[in-house]
């Protein structure tokens, strides 16, 4: 849900009071210390202009932020358990590591315990905390259009070569040779969740929910398919893109004309075609999808290539249903499929 001035005024509020009725209503990012609190931190209050206010911790994790030592807002009323306590501290020390069974192993935690007690406590499981955290702070750099490098050191890493070299994975060299392409990188806020654009010039290349599993991978291959470096930036494309998405929140736009760089094999594009014909306030399902490109034996096929999708929303994946129906999958969560569909349906 987007925030208004209105509430991030009364969240302010709230925090300068510390008030109780407000944990965990909000988490409060604090922009000049880089950690994010609950309402009733006893930590010195900053300026309003300082702060950025988010529903759950992982939009705040996600926007670079990392948990306040003092008032742990993750676990407020509760007592942390001492295994997440151990594997937060592990993050916060290596933010570039993929977490592997063997990971959990050498720290005598098993990945079972480890999921069920993030899941409890924090409303996700260990593996989305720690890519929220690792996605976050790549996010933050690119915003702050500087190198990864040269923030390590601030943040208080060990491992400077690890840091970089994993950021640089996903987002690329700088750009050494006339043949490097740039793609621009930007954050759109939405009623549903923060989303990430790549764009250039003339086309936009990617819109995705920044909290999609698998994204980083996304961004990688995409990147080096393109042999591209991303950079923070705001470009022509990306403003009309912003402005289309806004109109169509607002329920006055339902066709999207902001021009696109599709990029699949030759079956994946056929079915991005087919999406893009279906209209708003209609759905179709896997097999109508698989009958319209003459095979009903595709279903299987044509949700896959739905899944590939790397155009949320504008290629509009979430208006295709199971046949029975029901939603189905989406790979930005099946609470968001329903709010768009209901959102088309008014229209």
């Amino acid at each position: 849900m987007l925030m208004t001035d209105e509430q991030k005024h009364e969240f302010y509020q709230a925090l300068v009071e510390k008030n109780p009725q407000y944990d965990g209503t909000f988490f409060a990012g604090i922009k000049t210390t880089g950690i994010f609190c609950h309402a009733t931190c006893t930590a010195r209050k900053p300026k309003y202009e300082n702060c950025e206010f988010f529903y759950t911790a992982e939009e705040a994790l996600l926007a670079g932020y990392r948990p306040c030592k003092r008032c742990i807002p993750l676990t407020y009323p509760n007592s942390i358990p001492e295994e997440v306590d151990v594997l937060v501290s592990a993050v916060e020390k290596q933010p570039e590591k993929r977490w592997k069974e063997e990971d959990f192993r050498k720290l005598g935690i098993h990945s079972a315990t480890a999921r069920r007690k993030f899941k409890k406590l924090y409303g996700m499981t260990f593996v989305q905390y720690a890519r929220s955290r690792r996605m976050g702070l790549a996010f933050k750099e690119i915003s702050n259009g500087k190198k990864v490098i040269d923030q390590q050191v601030n943040f208080g890493y060990e491992s400077s070569s690890a840091f970089n070299d994993a950021f640089t994975k996903m987002m690329g060299d700088p750009p050494k040779k006339a043949q490097v392409n740039i793609l621009h990188a930007n954050f759109i806020s939405t009623p549903i969740g923060r989303m990430i654009s790549l764009s250039d010039a003339t086309h936009v290349y990617l819109l995705e929910f920044m909290d999609r599993r698998g994204l980083e991978r996304e961004i990688e291959t995409m990147r080096k398919k393109h042999h591209a470096r991303i950079l923070f930036g705001e470009t022509k494309v990306h403003q009309q893109l912003a402005e289309e998405l806004a109109l169509y929140f607002e329920k006055k736009l339902t066709q999207f004309t902001v021009p696109l760089s599709l990029h699949g094999t030759p079956f994946q594009m056929k079915v991005w075609d087919l999406l893009l014909h279906i209209p708003a306030g209609e759905t179709r399902s896997y097999r109508d999808l698989a009958l319209m490109l003459g095979d009903p034996h595709l279903v299987r096929a044509v949700g896959n290539a739905n899944g590939a999708n790397q155009m949320a929303i504008i290629v509009p994946c979430h208006r295709v249903i199971q046949t029975s129906g029901e939603l189905g999958g989406y790979g930005g969560g099946v609470e968001r499929k329903k709010f768009l569909l209901q959102l088309e349906q008014r229209v």
